[in-house]
């Protein structure tokens, strides 16, 4: 049967209670280090106070499952304390790696987050995502996959030919287990190895100039195949 869970998070950002709030609260802000949102208004919300606190709970699911968000914004001289709690009930048939993974998974999100606001501070995002093949699922293929970029730590060079499209190439910002982040000059690139989930390697592409998305989806798509070919 499902479980509760409650998973917490604390991030000094650089920037003010606004600026967080909007990363958090609108689409705009969320494609730049999450994914693609949606629009979020008062009578969406649980609570909406700005910039200070907003919280979202999802309808309940046929097997009880939901999912609570809450984001506390605390202003400091020169700075913002985001305070996240993410709670909720897990279905019957979900992992049991569910709430360890999704707490990993908060943690590399908000690296991203403040990754954005350090780097890319106020410039307009689009996100693109894409899938790698089933077999990606194999622990042993994502562990060629990291081998065959060629990077170890935080700090290395990565560079990445997308098939008609301009090379991305970066620096590693992090990488954890699963998980590897490239920051270039205008975006930042995440692969997730989702291994322990059942589900195959993805990348999302966090692009901070204006883009062609159908061209760059389909030039990720087309990359990941041939790297699990």
């Amino acid at each position: 049967m499902g479980r509760e869970f409650e998973l917490r998070k604390e991030v000094v950002l650089p920037v003010s209670p606004e600026e967080v709030w909007a990363a958090v609260a609108t689409p705009e802000g969320q494609a730049a280090w999450f994914m693609t949102g949606e629009e979020i208004g008062p009578g969406d919300a649980e609570t909406w106070d700005p910039p200070r606190h907003l919280a979202i709970k999802t309808p309940a699911g046929e097997d009880g499952s939901f999912h609570a968000f809450e984001y506390l914004i605390e202003g400091r001289e020169g700075s913002a304390v985001l305070r996240f709690v993410h709670s909720g009930m897990t279905g019957d048939a979900w992992p049991d790696e569910y709430v360890d993974m999704t707490g990993m998974g908060w943690d590399t999100y908000f690296h991203s987050l403040r990754e954005y606001l350090v780097h890319f501070r106020g410039r307009p995002a689009v996100y693109v995502e894409a899938e790698a093949p089933s077999v990606s699922v194999e622990t042993a293929a994502w562990d060629r996959f990291v081998a065959a970029l060629g990077v170890s730590e935080a700090g290395d060079r990565a560079s990445i030919s997308l098939p008609g499209l301009p090379s991305q190439e970066g620096v590693v910002d992090i990488i954890e287990e699963g998980f590897v982040g490239i920051r270039t000059a205008d975006s930042l690139v995440r692969f997730h190895g989702r291994m322990r989930l059942g589900m195959p390697v993805a990348v999302g592409h966090h692009v901070y100039t204006p883009i062609d998305t159908d061209a760059y989806t389909a030039a990720w798509q087309e990359w990941l195949r041939s790297q699990f070919a």
